[in-house]
């Protein structure tokens, strides 16, 4: 059970438990706390601990501003996620990076159903600004942006000037790329190379093999059916689902300008990079930029998660490094 469903749980027993200072107090009515609860607060209490002072930080802070990693004393890293604004993308990253790495991701409005999601990438990078200002007023900081987050995360570094000292982008596609044409393109191309895949699986090998394929076949499209499903009646993929779209129609209107800082390009792979996607083009509009390159069978998809986490976060640190972060 995680920290948030014990706590939880406590709730509804009338089990109050909170922070006084560096310790834990609690309260409970007369014959609630049983031993085995008694002992269960005793082994998690560092782990709960943990859990107030991080929901405690996160309250006292912007709203847009998310804790993934407090500590730490080097450079501040505020990050932009990808489309559809989930700041969680960068966890295992942000664990990669290690303890002495701070690193905040920068949620978008309209996932919290309190406003309706910004449209325009200048909106968003202005948002985003005031949110890092208010949360450091001072200092300076690294500016990272993943996929679609890119061009937000790039317009928010031309913001910030001198504060920020590098602008990361993780596998972002030039905004070009999310225009309709360029869509068009790449999904017909996606849709022909799964056909000619489905093809040739089904068409040659043994009986049993053919039937395995065509019925994994079936299972993703109805986990597709009820994956759109979902996001139709759920009500935190329908915010998500907002804010997805409101992102990308502000992409396809958004021509990058001229950026004076340094930057870095990880990409997935160089064959990723010789894709449709157009991230090299990004190096147009800055003079100093350096060009990181993953292993190869990362894509744009599985390049923040737990398997490539860590040759990214290397790839960071070296990038810092020579840009003298």
């Amino acid at each position: 059970m995680s920290v948030a469903a014990f706590l939880n749980e406590l709730r509804r027993l009338d089990i109050v438990v909170w922070l006084d200072g560096a310790e834990l107090r609690c309260n409970a009515p007369a014959g609630v706390l049983k031993p085995e609860l008694r002992d269960q607060l005793r082994r998690r209490k560092d782990d709960i601990l943990e859990f107030l002072r991080t929901a405690k930080a996160a309250a006292s802070q912007p709203r847009g501003v998310v804790p993934l990693q407090q500590n730490g004393t080097r450079i501040p890293v505020f990050a932009v996620p990808g489309h559809n604004g989930d700041v969680f993308c960068y966890r295992s990253l942000a664990q990669a990076l290690g303890d002495g790495q701070p690193f905040f991701g920068l949620q978008p409005p309209g996932l919290d159903g309190a406003g309706a999601p910004l449209t325009g990438v200048d909106a968003l990078a202005e948002y985003f600004a005031g949110q890092v200002r208010a949360f450091q007023p001072d200092g300076p900081c690294v500016i990272g942006g993943f996929c679609a987050g890119g061009a937000v995360a790039f317009e928010l570094a031309r913001r910030l000037g001198a504060q920020a000292r590098l602008l990361v982008l993780f596998g972002s596609p030039y905004p070009a790329f999310f225009r309709w044409p360029a869509q068009l393109k790449y999904k017909l191309a996606h849709r022909l190379g799964r056909l000619g895949g489905h093809f040739r699986s089904l068409a040659f090998g043994p009986l049993a093999e053919r039937r395995r394929y065509f019925a994994g076949i079936l299972e993703e499209r109805k986990k597709r059916r009820d994956d759109a499903q979902s996001a139709r009646t759920d009500p935190i993929l329908r915010l998500r689902h907002a804010v997805e779209e409101a992102t990308l129609g502000a992409l396809r209107d958004y021509e990058p300008r001229r950026y004076d800082g340094a930057m870095a390009l990880l990409l997935p792979c160089e064959s990723w990079a010789r894709g449709d996607n157009g991230a090299l083009y990004w190096r147009l509009h800055a003079d100093r930029t350096a060009v990181y390159f993953g292993p190869e069978g990362a894509d744009g998809d599985n390049m923040l998660r737990a398997q490539y986490a860590p040759a990214f976060a290397e790839l960071f640190k070296r990038a810092c490094t020579e840009a003298a972060v």
